[in-house]
């Protein structure tokens, strides 16, 4: 048997089941919407899905004949917890970093 974490982290390691996560962060979607902005069959998208719901990062109900894609946010809340065991390190403020760089590679070379 494995650990849920490793079908969450298997599931979150293909970016795109990461943009369809991405997609459900708006609103449930259903089945041929979420395939609609990606180049491939839909039992390609299907398979995704499958993956995604066994992580249980999302749920999947049938309305009449669509099925209906839901995220389920609190399925991330077990990988969050242990993500943030690695927090030790300060957050990187990403803003700062790039006017560092713009400072550093505009000013003139001081170094002879």
């Amino acid at each position: 048997m494995t650990h849920p974490l490793d079908a969450t982290f298997a599931a979150l390691a293909d970016p795109t089941r990461r943009m369809i996560l991405s997609m459900l962060l708006e609103d449930d979607m259903a089945v041929t919407d979420v395939a609609a902005p990606f180049e491939m069959s839909l039992a390609a998208i299907s398979k995704h899905l499958h993956v995604l719901a066994e992580a249980g990062l999302i749920s999947q109900e049938k309305r009449g004949r669509v099925k209906w894609c839901k995220l389920e946010p609190d399925a991330l809340r077990e990988a969050s917890v242990w993500m943030q065991g690695f927090g030790q390190f300060e957050p990187v403020n990403l803003d700062a970093f790039e006017r560092f760089l713009v400072m550093e590679l505009t000013s003139p070379d001081t170094d002879p």
